[in-house]
C-alpha cells in the first residue's frame, strides 16, 4: 500500500484541498459574522470550546480578526463531520483527546471546561516544536500507523506522536479554513472575482500590494 496516499486519506498531511459539492457547502454556511452560540456537530461541546480557544492560539487577533471571529472553528467541525472518512473521524477524535489529557495533566485541572488559552499554549507549542528530521520520523510512525490501520490491523501511536499528529493537522485545518473563510476572502487577501488585465510578469507589490490572491 502507498504510504503517501494513506497519508494523504487520513487526513494527516494537507490532502485536504478537495472542491466538493459538500465542502463548498461548508464554506458558505460559515459566514463572517461570530457565532453568538454554536453547538458543534461532531465534537462535544467541551472539545468544541477547546478547539475555539485552540485556533486563536494560532490565528489570533491582531489587525485582522481570530480565526473564531471568521467561524474556522465551526469550519474544521462541520469538516469532521461532513467530510472525513470514519477513520479520519477517529483519529481526530484520538488525538485531540490525547492533547486534552496531557493539557489537563501538566496544568492540574480534571475537566477540559477548565481549560484556558494559559493552559493550552504551552502543550500546543510543544507538540510542534520538533526539527526537520525528527518531524520526518514523525510522520514516518504515522504513516506505519495510519497503513495498518487503513489494512485493519492492530496498531497504536505514541503520544507524543499522536499529540504532534493533532497539533500539526490543526494548524494546517485553522490556516486552509481561516483563508477560504468570506470576510478573508474578500478583505485580507487580494480579491478580484473577475479577472482583468492578464500582466505575465508583474511584481506582486505592485499588483496586489504584496497580498496573496484570494482567487
Amino acid at each position: 500500500m502507498d504510504r503517501r496516499r494513506v497519508l494523504k486519506n487520513m487526513g494527516l498531511s494537507l490532502g485536504y484541498m478537495v472542491a466538493t459539492p459538500t465542502l463548498l457547502g461548508i464554506v458558505q454556511s460559515c459566514k463572517s459574522e461570530p457565532a453568538i452560540t454554536w453547538t458543534p456537530e461532531f465534537l462535544t461541546q467541551d472539545e468544541g470550546n477547546v478547539l475555539t480557544k485552540l485556533v486563536d492560539i494560532i490565528l489570533p487577533k491582531t489587525d485582522t480578526p481570530a480565526a473564531s471571529e471568521v467561524q474556522v472553528n465551526i469550519f474544521i467541525d462541520k469538516f469532521a463531520n461532513d467530510i472525513m472518512e470514519k477513520e479520519q473521524q477517529d483519529f481526530f477524535k484520538m488525538s485531540m483527546s490525547k492533547f486534552i489529557d496531557k493539557t489537563l495533566a501538566d496544568s492540574g485541572k480534571e475537566k477540559s471546561a477548565d481549560l484556558t488559552v494559559k493552559d493550552l499554549e504551552p502543550v500546543l507549542a510543544s507538540s510542534l516544536k520538533y526539527s526537520k528530521d525528527q518531524q520526518t520520523e514523525l510522520f514516518e510512525s504515522i504513516s506505519s500507523y495510519t497503513e495498518a490501520i487503513a489494512e485493519g490491523t492492530a496498531a497504536t501511536l505514541d503520544d507524543e506522536t499522536t499529540r504532534f499528529a493533532f497539533a500539526n493537522n490543526l494548524r494546517g485545518m485553522t490556516i486552509w479554513g481561516y483563508k477560504v473563510s468570506e470576510y478573508v476572502g474578500e478583505e485580507v487577501l487580494a480579491y478580484l472575482p473577475v479577472p482583468g488585465e492578464y500582466v505575465p510578469c508583474g511584481d506582486m507589490q505592485e499588483l496586489t500590494g504584496g497580498k496573496a490572491w484570494s482567487l
